[in-house]
């Protein structure tokens, strides 16, 4: 074939241009975006790219700019679409947003949005988008240099490829053409447009870079919201885009400077005008007309502006409209030309091009001065001046005059604006507390207003307007009664299993040193704990009293003679223990010499040793140590022997770890003990301190010390002494940092931890940011010490992030502490979250507890008196929860509520210094003093790898493990070192404060750099580890000495000649190439190949490696859920495949079925055999024939007993050589329990099956009990549920269960230490953040030197950019909802202005900087919540003197799903629920289906995707389910439009009262630029409107007024220096265009799961969470309602605490069911009579340790409930003290029908969507 008929074919065989569109199409919508927090949960501090194009569409969209010319009033407003964008910019500029703005001049056309796309308005787009493009370039870099501006050809162009490799770029914002117009006025362009983007997408997402959506973004109070597009990299193809853009032609200049002051906008003027004016002369009235309006740009200000709009008559309107188009035209090419920003970037000249053109001006000026004889006496002096001099200018360049007389002959008229709406007036509103605060807002009160419920409205609310005056609100909740005994007994059984699996729990978790915690009987005594400063004075005082052990008061002084005696009486026995110890030890080290090999022999020493108790620890470590030193020292020759040193540097390590513990000792260093270790030291030629000074009298060894013989090989290290402990004794070295003894503690705590100590004793609140195993938990169980021995009143409360944390803590205090209480009533700790209760959680002294329910309790009314004052500390773990998007707010309200001081823990706060200033001053209007602690430096180091995967892979089984002096995975195949260093490839990072270096990694540092230092850039001397290292290095010369080698690397890092490229390629290098090729297999048939993108194939051979090298545990990090199944069954697979080959052919196998059958048919004969046994027993000579027992017997029981390995086989159990579990770790009646129990869960098969090997499952979207069962991490069920918080956490600690395979659900707090971390695959979700999270599980404090992570399908790329980068800012939200006022007048008026109360009040409005990352703006705050207040006086949720009325309850019950729930009170005031469920009886099933539509639209709100086409017609249409919500009932939608009405006006009175008493200044500075627009000299003869008050005089130049159209207006116009959040306005937007998700409304019609994923888009794992979300709003509602009805006397808040969605009870029903099934008495169980016992509030009895202890059968008392009473009684009578005026009601509120109907429908709603819910959860 010839060429030419080659391409013919190949040209036949191209796609067409529509199948192109399709597939780029159809691709996008087969992509899922999730949506995220760009900074809090994605991006942290990453740079990312705002594609241009994009930006300006985004912006160019908002209807509210007037820009093009032949829409709404041909204003061409220019400026105001220029201050759009930069407010968009601005606003994620605050949110702490990173990124460099990009454009493409292929994509210039897509800045045109739907409704400017004919070719007549495409000039006016193209010209904005060159304005705006210079004046971003030009000004942006003098306000914000960081925002890099960026032009390229296209995506294709080389240099956009280098500029995406050098500037680090995260990923890219986008858009996606998804449109709002309806499909039927979409033409062809909206569609190439949408393909454009598309494609765009495609392309980035095939170079490795997710795409974030700018259309679908939501700028959230401090958060910055966006759908993240994901997709895997692939190929890029480099389509050539045609070369686009105006090409490099002379621009002409001119010959002279202009006299007067030429700006850059006036110059384009002249140049536009002129060459208009040569092609058409009889545009000179137009083009004067221009001129002037140009002109008074610079001089008139922004305010007079606004002018009024112009209709033009439609033939004048063609002409102005030529002439603007024309314009725009010939700027464009001017401004986009390549020589335009050389000439005036040099000049010096303001750049104030982005005030081009404002068409409304120019109207005007044409109506009002054009053409006029007395057109000069019009204007102002110096603009006429101005205008004579360019005219003339212009003149002599083209010959033609410009003058204002000249006529023109355009009709048109001005229209009359529209009559601003006056600001509704306020009510009078008084309360003595809040009045303080408020005095300074001036604002003007109409006494005569009032909000007089309408008829209906009294009809409704008659009765029950004060009904929380007659309630009494200190009720406690009483215990429950039960009067079925079945239910009793079973509630009791239930109780004695979860005390039982506590006390499990408990009894296995370890200190810091790996040993089990030990319980301290806690007394009360007074605060005497010494400061670290009394500390050392103390220990220069031998006779120093101690707090450990005291004598009795009053005794006798003992006299001199008494104290010898007594002295030589502890000598004797001292000496007596001594003496029994070394005896002891001497017929264990005879039994020990007999273990053949010294490795065996090490091994099965140092467990005798670590199993001693430790006062014989003391005595016989240094002999044990110096034992098992000769057993090392033989294994080290073995390797010298053989020339293998290099294998052997790991024992070499061991032996120099184990001198250095001798040299440590304090007990038992005997000279001769010193003397044969320092021979080993010269031996090997390690470092050897000769001062060692002995500790102990010199006796003779038990044994004799050998050393090999001396022969023709050498022991030597053969390195120098600081080389070899740089390179292999980096995980052993010395790691105290300013330690010294402490009586406070039981350890040597370091410098930063004496510190806080003495915080905490000065009663000082203290911030601790510290790294995971860094040492921060002792802080916690010090200050609950504190606590508890100040008294029996004392509270503090423990806050945890998550529910698993909870109950780690609770057992872990449970652990910790006992003490005894003088009255009932009392416990050492309780837990309460939503779904449970253990214990009182008013009665207890240690709450652990979540934030939600904290703030509850703190907001609590009945709290008030009673438990809040109480309160000495509150304890918030993971601090770094605060910047969540979800629950943040809730973490800020809690600190700036917060009655006492506080600890505040994390080890990951990207800017310690900044939260801290807003910490500190929080605490300090609160009067207390904070410090900040910080310590950088974690106990274990952790050592990086990159895993390369092999290319095939046999697996036949396990292999056996070689551990003895193995760290990290060097050596390992397939497992890559990777330096940290490496990481840096994007220097404008810089290196990360927290990036750490580890021994080895300085010295591999240090000579790279030494390698390529030059004249120009040495490296000083003094860094040679010969110098800055002592001959015994430990951690503390080692940070000294990482210190500066990272100082120096930080100036190369900055200078583009320095060697640091160098430096960084030879630690890239090794990466680069990839690691060991594992040897291939000769089992051809076993061998598989391995793909090596694909995790699940390689998961295996990764894990193996991990167990050969004795390197688990591990956790496996991937963020995807289908995807950890994945893994996990392909694991499962293999192992069971490769076991069922192995048991077909092994001979081992065999003759074990063999052994296992002769052993059961023994086992069969024993009975007879034990009874004859029992016979000859009796007679110790003969048998039954009188006979002596024979040898053969004898030899036949021996047997038998040898034969016990076959006690505990199961050949139907996974053989250990194809399982990770360790079965020797757990008897196998313990794990026959739990496996019983999982069965009854209804655990699936495989989960089952790959948890019997040792591999686990975790994420949120599986089975709850299985994830109890496995981790315990979300723990979420009630006190059953609990009954398994212990489980797998002891089975992970016992060493059974190896491999874990999550999501990042792991990482967060909970004590689930490994040896290994794995992340396994690249996602969104693998941040900065939750890589520092996740890594932190690695390195067991107490069991493991070193922690290794390991990049398991990660881009080397992503991998680096992980390690370099920083951790993200915190940032915070605006705290002071609307909700939060109305809860903080609830906890004054019904705690009677209570004390507490008032403080937590005028903390709050004290604040100088409410919340985190905002501005010092108290005023604004306080006009805020004045205006907060007057939003609920208008919607009667408030009285005048702040006393909360109405529906306030169920307002504020519902406060987790603000805003929802003040739209639910507006259809509930307005009597909308009331006409809908008035025939609830008669029609029920229209009314509830009516009912669950208005919940969908309010409650669990989630926008569709997108809407367009091709979604609809590939998705919804297709779809049997309902995808899209249906509209809202119409007389719904009118309350709610009319609450929207009645908010607005509320808040823009708000703004306005604000700007007018605060606000002097003209509003003219462009937000993000700075740039100064306008002058001031006045305008009368333009006639301008009024100026904007509120409204931003940028917007207001596209003819806007005051008057705002909807919140969402209200909001993203104001004019700068007012604060004005969205989200905390209290208003539910039902008029947007983009359709709500219907999977609610979809599940309560069908009740199936399956579409809700398919067709609704939701993903499987978020289910579950959405629905039991829902049920938990029903729930709520029911129960508020109940109470406001009197129908049920209850304690709000208390119940409100208690109640929980239907999913969450369904899992505490499904437990009790599970543990009774399991125990044999699954027929007895009836679901209608379970107890619920998460409502159970009554606290615990005290469980008291003993030897061998019962479990108690209940943790309440009744002497708990008699104490209970006593209190509710106290404090009723503290409040009939107070006294009660308020109106009490006659007529019983029961007898309100219409609002029993509505209660009667959520019944039955609740209870048809919770069947649902239950059938789906069964």
């Amino acid at each position: 074939m010839s060429e030419s008929e080659s391409e013919s074919e190949s040209e036949r065989n191209a796609p067409t241009a529509e199948e192109v569109v399709n597939f780029h199409l159809s691709w996008y919508l087969r992509l899922y975006p999730r949506t995220l927090d760009l900074v809090g949960d994605y991006a942290g501090n990453e740079r990312f790219i705002v594609e241009g194009d994009s930006l300006l569409r985004h912006c160019f969209e908002d209807s509210k700019i007037d820009l093009t010319a032949g829409a709404r009033a041909d204003g061409f407003q220019l400026l105001h679409a220029a201050y759009e964008v930069e407010r968009f910019l601005e606003s994620l500029v605050r949110r702490l947003c990173n990124f460099h703005i990009v454009f493409f001049d292929s994509n210039e056309i897509l800045c045109i949005p739907p409704h400017g796309s004919p070719k007549s308005h495409r000039h006016f787009y193209l010209l904005a988008r060159s304005v705006i493009l210079r004046h971003l370039t030009s000004n942006l870099p003098k306000s914000h240099p960081d925002i890099e501006i960026h032009r390229f050809r296209s995506v294709h162009d080389p240099a956009f490829r280098e500029y995406l490799e050098s500037s680090g770029v995260y990923f890219a914002m986008c858009h996606d053409g998804a449109t709002r117009t309806p499909p039927e006025s979409r033409t062809r362009f909206d569609m190439f447009v949408k393909f454009m983007f598309r494609r765009m997408i495609r392309y980035f997402i095939l170079s490795g870079f997710n795409v974030a959506l700018i259309n679908g973004l939501d700028v959230r109070d401090t958060k910055v919201m966006a759908m993240v597009v994901e997709g895997k990299r692939g190929r890029v193809s480099v389509s050539g885009d045609p070369p686009v853009g105006t090409q490099s032609l002379p621009l002409k200049t001119y010959p002279e400077r202009y006299s007067g002051d030429l700006t850059e906008r006036l110059d384009l003027v002249l140049r536009t005008l002129e060459k208009l004016l040569v092609a058409t002369p009889d545009r000179v009235p137009l083009a004067s007309a221009f001129l002037l309006h140009s002109i008074l740009l610079g001089h008139i200000p922004l305010s007079a502006r606004r002018l009024k709009e112009i209709k033009l008559v439609e033939e004048s309107a063609l002409d102005y409209r030529g002439f603007l188009a024309d314009f725009a035209l010939e700027a464009s090419y001017y401004i986009n030309h390549p020589n335009w920003s050389r000439q005036f970037d040099g000049r010096g000249s303001k750049c104030d091009v982005v005030d081009l053109v404002d068409g409304r001006l120019f109207k005007t000026v044409l109506f009002a001065i054009q053409g006029r004889v007395n057109a000069a006496t019009l204007l102002p002096k110096e603009v006429l001046q101005e205008f004579d001099s360019l005219s003339a200018y212009m003149e002599a360049r083209s010959g033609i005059r410009l003058h204002l007389t000249a006529k023109h002959d355009l009709g048109g008229k001005a229209l009359v604006p529209e009559v601003e709406r006056n600001p509704v007036s306020i009510l009078a509103f008084s309360n003595a507390v809040f009045n303080r605060h408020l005095g300074s807002i001036q604002i003007e009160v109409d006494l005569r207003e009032s909000v007089d419920p309408d008829d209906r409205s009294a009809r409704i609310f008659r009765e029950i307007t004060h009904w929380h005056n007659s309630k009494r609100p200190i009720d406690k909740i009483e215990a429950s009664k039960i009067h079925d005994a079945f239910a009793k007994k079973r509630l009791l059984k239930a109780n004695q299993r979860y005390m039982g699996e506590m006390l499990k729990y408990a009894a296995s978790l370890t200190n810091a040193s790996g040993k089990i915690l030990e319980r301290q009987i806690i007394t009360f005594q007074k605060d005497i704990r010494p400061s670290s400063s009394s500390v050392n004075a103390n220990a220069k005082k031998p006779d120093a009293p101690s707090d450990i052990k005291k004598g009795r008061p009053g005794g006798k002084k003992p006299t001199s003679g008494a104290r010898e005696l007594a002295q030589a009486s502890i000598n004797i026995k001292r000496d007596v223990l001594v003496e029994k110890a070394f005896s002891s030890w001497s017929i264990m080290r005879e039994t020990l010499d007999k273990i053949a090999g010294p490795e065996a022999r090490y091994q099965r020493t140092k467990t005798y040793s670590q199993d001693l108790p430790t006062d014989k620890q003391k005595i016989l470590n240094a002999e044990i140590t110096l034992y098992n030193l000769q057993h090392l020292l033989e294994i080290w020759a073995g390797f010298c022997r053989a020339d293998k040193r290099e294998d052997g540097y790991k024992i070499a390590a061991l032996i120099w770890d184990q001198i250095q513990r001798l040299w440590g000792l304090d007990h038992g260093l005997t000279k001769t003990v010193v003397t044969h270790a320092l021979e080993v030291s010269h031996l090997l030629g390690i470092p050897a301190d000769s001062e060692i000074l002995t500790t102990a009298a010199d006796r003779p060894l038990t044994f004799p010390f050998k050393t090999p013989p001396a022969s023709s090989y050498s022991l030597s290290v053969g390195l120098s002494p600081r080389e070899f402990q740089l390179l292999h004794c980096g995980p052993y070295m010395d790691r105290n940092m300013d330690s010294r003894s402490d009586p406070r503690v039981p350890f040597k705590p370091d410098g930063w931890q004496c510190t806080v100590l003495d915080e905490l004793d000065a009663n000082h609140s203290v911030f601790v940011v510290a790294p995971t195993s860094a040492g921060k938990t002792f802080i916690s169980f010090y200050a609950m010490e504190k606590v508890l021995r100040g008294g029996d009143d004392g509270v503090l409360v423990y806050v945890a992030p998550t529910k698993a944390l909870v109950n780690q803590i609770a057992a872990e205090i449970e652990a910790r502490f006992s003490k005894a209480y003088k009255h009932g009533g009392k416990s050492v700790w309780a837990i309460h979250t939503r779904d449970y209760r253990v214990n009182n959680s008013t009665g207890c002294q240690v709450l652990v507890t979540l934030p939600a329910i904290l703030q509850i309790m703190l907001l609590a009314p009945s709290n008030a008196r009673s438990w809040a004052p109480r309160v000495r500390r509150i304890i918030f773990d993971e601090i770094h929860s605060i910047g969540q998007a979800e629950d943040g707010v809730i973490w800020e309200q809690l600190l700036l509520l917060a009655p006492c001081p506080i600890i505040a823990l994390s080890a990951t706060v990207g800017n310690p210094e900044q939260f801290n200033d807003w910490l500190t001053s929080t605490q300090r209007s609160s009067k207390f003093k904070l410090t900040m602690i910080q310590h950088q430096h974690r106990y274990s180091d952790l050592r990086k790898f990159m895993y390369n995967p092999p290319k095939q892979f046999t697996f036949t089984g396990l292999g056996k493990k070689s551990m003895l002096g193995a760290v990290g995975l060097d050596g390992v195949p397939g497992f890559q070192f990777f330096h940290p260093v490496a990481s840096l490839i994007n220097k404008s990072r810089g290196i990360p404060a927290d990036l750490a270096l580890e021994p080895r990694d300085c010295l591999i540092l240090w000579r790279a750099m030494a390698k390529h230092q030059t004249t120009e850039y040495p490296v000083p001397p003094s860094l040679d580890p010969k110098v800055s290292c002592p001959p015994t290095i430990a951690k503390v010369d080692i940070i000294a000495w990482e210190k500066e080698l990272k100082k120096l690397l930080s100036s190369w890092m900055l200078d583009s000649n320095s060697p640091f490229d160098k430096v960084l390629h030879d630690l890239l290098t090794p990466l680069e190439t990839g690691g060991e090729e594992p040897p291939s297999s000769t089992n051809a048939e076993a061998t598989k190949i391995i793909d090596s993108d694909d995790l699940c194939t390689t998961s295996l051979p990764l894990i193996t490696n991990l167990h050969e090298r004795g390197a688990l545990p591990a956790i496996l990090f991937n963020y995807d859920r289908s995807q950890c199944e994945s893994i996990a069954q392909s694991i499962l697979g293999d192992l069971e495949r490769a076991e069922a080959s192995w048991k077909k052919t092994s001979p081992r196998w065999k003759s074990l079925l063999e052994g296992y059958e002769k052993w059961k048919s023994a086992r069969r004969k024993e009975p007879s055999r034990a009874a004859a046994k029992s016979k000859k027993k009796s007679n110790k000579d003969a048998d039954v024939d009188g006979e002596r027992v024979s040898k053969v017997d004898m030899e036949r029981e021996s047997g038998e007993r040898e034969r016990s390995q076959y006690e505990t086989f199961d050949p139907e159990a996974p053989y250990e050589e194809f399982s990770f579990a360790d079965m020797s770790k757990v008897e196998g009646s313990e794990m026959k329990v739990y496996f019983d129990k999982l069965k009854w869960r209804g655990v699936v098969p495989w989960l089952f099956a790959a948890l019997t090997r040792g591999i686990g499952v975790h994420h949120a979207g599986m089975n709850r009990k299985y994830r109890q069962t496995l981790v315990s991490y979300f723990q979420t069920g009630s006190k059953m549920g609990a009954d398994l918080i212990c489980r797998v956490e002891i089975l992970f600690r016992k060493g059974y269960l190896r491999v874990v395979i999550a999501t990042g659900t792991l990482a967060l707090g909970i004590n689930m230490p490994c040896k290994t971390v794995v992340f396994s695959g690249d996602s969104v979700y693998l941040t900065a953040l939750n890589f520092r999270q996740g890594a932190g599980r690695a390195g067991r404090r107490g069991f493991d030197i070193l922690g290794n992570v390991v990049f398991h399908g990660i881009p080397l790329d992503k991998a680096c950019r992980l390690l370099s980068s920083r951790l993200p800012d915190l940032n915070g939200h605006f705290p002071m909802t609307t909700t939060l006022v109305l809860r903080l007048f609830a906890l004054l008026h019904e705690s009677k202005e209570s004390e507490y109360s008032r403080r937590v009040v005028n903390s709050l409005l004290s604040q100088p900087r409410l919340y985190l990352g905002g501005e010092s703006f108290k005023d604004q705050v306080l006009h805020h919540v004045r205006f907060s207040i007057e939003y609920l006086r208008r919607q009667r949720l408030l009285g005048s003197r702040g006393e909360p009325i109405n529906f306030t309850s169920c307002v504020t019950h519902l406060f987790f799903t603000e805003n929802s729930s003040f739209a639910f009170h507006a259809l509930l005031k307005a009597g909308y629920f009331h006409d809908l469920c008035a025939n609830i009886e008669e029609k029920p099933q229209l009314v509830l289906r009516q009912l669950m539509l208005v919940m969908s639209h309010l409650f669990g709100r989630r926008p569709c995707r997108q809407s367009d086409r091709e979604f609809v017609e590939e998705i919804v249409r297709k779809s049997p389910s309902v995808v899209f919500l249906p509209p809202l009932p119409e007389k719904a939608a009118k309350v709610l439009h009319q609450h929207n009405k009645e908010t607005l006006e509320t808040f823009t009175t708000y703004v306005k009262t604000f700007a007018k008493q605060h606000l002097k200044s003209d509003d003219r500075t462009l937000p993000l630029t700075g740039l100064k627009l306008g002058g001031s000299t006045p305008a009368e003869a333009l006639d301008p409107l009024p100026a904007t008050t509120a409204r931003s005089h940028f917007v207001a130049l596209s003819g806007h007024s005051d008057t705002f159209t909807s919140i969402a207006d209200l909001c993203s116009s104001t004019r700068s220096g007012i604060f004005l959040e969205k989200s905390v306005i209290p208003q539910l937007d039902i008029q947007s265009d983009t359709p709500l998700n219907a999977y609610l409304y979809d599940y309560f019609m069908h009740g199936a799961v399956q579409p809700l994923e398919t067709a609704n888009g939701i993903r499987r794992g978020d289910i579950w969470f959405l629905l039991n979300d829902f049920s938990l709003v029903l729930a709520t509602i029911v129960t508020s309602l109940t109470n406001f009805m009197k129908l049920d006397r209850m304690d709000d808040d208390a119940v409100m605490a208690d109640i929980a969605g239907q999913g969450d009870e369904m899992e505490e029903v499904a437990d009790e069911k599970a543990e009774e099934a399991a125990e044999g008495s699954a027929d007895k169980l009836s679901s209608s009579k379970l107890p619920i016992r998460s409502k159970s509030p009554e606290p615990v009895r005290k469980i008291q340790q003993k030897k061998k202890e019962a479990v108690p059968d209940t943790w309440e008392g009744e002497e708990d409930i008699i104490a209970d009473k006593e209190e509710t009684a106290a404090a009723a009578a503290d409040e009939e003290s107070w006294g009660d005026s308020s109106e009490k009601s006659d007529v019983p509120p029961t007898t309100e029908d219409g609002l029993l109907n509505v209660l009667q429908a959520f019944k039955r709603l609740k209870g048809e969507f919770d069947e649902k819910f239950r059938a789906m959860w069964a």
